[in-house]
């Protein structure tokens, strides 16, 4: 089970560098425009993905900061953001490099930020969730990007596997 979250720490990475390299096309006035979606601009989703991460590695680890909303902004200038986003990335593929399929088969117990409620569940679906939780808003970034009239980048798991070799073997 390892390599299976190795390659999905690796492709989440590949994942926000591209789409984030497609980001800085736009005008500040543009990547701030609420378009509707559920964060409203590209930047309210960025950051976002970004403020649910540290929620969740927080579970994972007990450490890092976290917001206390999910529509917190937490850098004003997408660089602010692109290098947070980076670091981020760095740390969750550290953090799953460290694990082993003893840790993959635990548990964690963390508490909602909706109601003080304490969730004990397996580690391996929670990390399901949680790369789950990144394609579903890059796919939303990915969307208000094409709404600009970019050619956003593929962002599609077999193209990071073919281009890495993870998960071709």
């Amino acid at each position: 089970m390892k390599p299976h979250f190795a390659m999905m720490a690796a492709y989440n990475a590949w994942c926000n560098a591209r789409l984030y390299e497609a980001a800085a096309q736009l005008s500040d006035e543009d990547y701030r425009a609420d378009r509707g979606a559920f964060f409203k601009s590209l930047h309210g989703t960025l950051n976002h993905i970004l403020v649910a991460d540290r929620i969740w590695l927080k579970r994972f680890t007990g450490e890092g900061e976290v917001a206390n909303r999910l529509d917190a902004i937490l850098f004003e200038s997408l660089s602010d953001l692109r290098q947070a986003r980076r670091k981020e990335d760095e740390r969750i593929v550290a953090y799953i490099d460290g694990l082993s399929e003893a840790d993959l088969a635990g548990k964690i117990r963390y508490r909602t930020m909706s109601s003080p409620t304490e969730i004990e569940q397996p580690l391996a679906p929670a990390l399901m969730h949680f790369f789950n939780h990144q394609t579903h808003h890059r796919g939303q970034a990915h969307c208000l990007l094409t709404g600009f009239g970019l050619d956003a980048p593929s962002l599609d798991l077999i193209a990071f596997q073919r281009i890495s070799g993870m998960g071709m073997a």
